[in-house]
């Protein structure tokens, strides 16, 4: 029986077009979509490798226990030592931006200074750490900037918090972060495959928070800064001949973490330092932005999961 590259996801918008390049390959899949459903725990697992791309952001789509049941068949396929890209550790980190920061720290990677909360009130008392400077808040299992709100007093906070449009993390933990004040709008975002740098994004922030850069997005929101910026500047640009010393950290951070497949977005102040606020392992591509570039990560993913499913196809035998 030939062994299959099998997909743990919760979004068909954004596995399509990573199932075209497996078809382009010839690779054998099976698409595991997870949300509702059963395992019988008793039985073993097929055979085969199994890539996780669950999303934080999936309540938004509906799918309010598709990390927590995805966790279960992670879980389960681990057990019984399958192959698994992306497995439990990431998942963790994937719906946790708390357990991200503590991972990143634990590395030496400078994250900004953040807080913790759960609870309205408490959000008004722990605001005060911030000493008067600007702050965002942001939810704690998030995806497509969920939460993210900039703030420059306390009294903003108050008014928002009891106001109608507080919006509270499906988790009840909601984070309260430094501001990072950077010289021109744009963050960058650090691709990898395999665990490997595969190329640097240059992304515009003049429109606001929400940086999810899949071109399903733009079905999802009108504002989804995927669209562009503008014709001569677009949202999305692949940055040539990136190089940075933080790479080399970023792959120990995920060698460290059980991570293969991941985007890490970084932002620099006035003063030219780097604070580390987001690691995606359920990560994206903007097609735009890789066509200009001539680099496709689609296309490296396949290729790295169809590596992995002969390796092992070639072990087993």
């Amino acid at each position: 029986m030939t062994e299959k590259v099998y997909v743990i996801h919760e979004n068909e918008e954004w596995t399509i077009h990573l199932f075209r390049r497996l078809e382009e390959l010839g690779v054998p899949y099976e698409d595991w979509f997870t949300d509702t459903g059963s395992i019988d725990l008793s039985e073993e697992p097929p055979k085969g490798v199994f890539y996780n791309r669950m999303s934080a952001s999936s309540h938004t789509r509906g799918h309010r226990f598709a990390p927590e049941m995805a966790e279960a068949k992670i879980a389960w396929l681990e057990c019984h030592n399958r192959r698994v890209v992306n497995g439990s550790r990431a998942l963790r980190l994937e719906v946790s931006k708390v357990n991200q920061y503590m991972a990143l720290d634990a590395n030496g990677i400078r994250t900004p200074k953040t807080v913790a909360v759960s609870g309205k009130e408490q959000l008004l008392a722990a605001a005060a750490a911030f000493g008067g400077e600007s702050f965002i808040t942001k939810h704690n299992r998030a995806g497509k900037g969920l939460g993210v709100r900039l703030f420059h007093s306390v009294e903003a906070l108050e008014e928002y918090v009891g106001g109608g449009e507080f919006d509270e993390s499906v988790d009840g933990i909601t984070l309260l972060q430094q501001y990072i004040q950077s010289p021109e709008p744009f963050i960058t975002r650090c691709e990898f495959v395999g665990g490997k740098f595969l190329y640097a994004v240059r992304v515009d922030t003049s429109e606001g928070f929400e940086l999810c850069p899949a071109d399903a997005c733009r079905l999802e929101d009108i504002s989804c800064p995927a669209d562009g910026a503008s014709e001569t500047r677009p949202k999305f640009q692949v940055i040539e001949g990136f190089d940075d010393p933080i790479i080399s950290k970023y792959e120990r951070f995920l060698k460290e973490n059980g991570i293969e497949v991941a985007g890490i977005e970084f932002i620099r102040n006035g003063e030219g330092e780097l604070f580390t606020y987001d690691v995606n392992t359920n990560t994206n591509y903007n097609a735009d932005a890789e066509a200009v570039a001539g680099t496709y990560g689609m296309l490296e993913l396949a290729k790295y999961l169809e590596y992995q499913r002969q390796t092992l196809t070639t072990f087993a035998k």
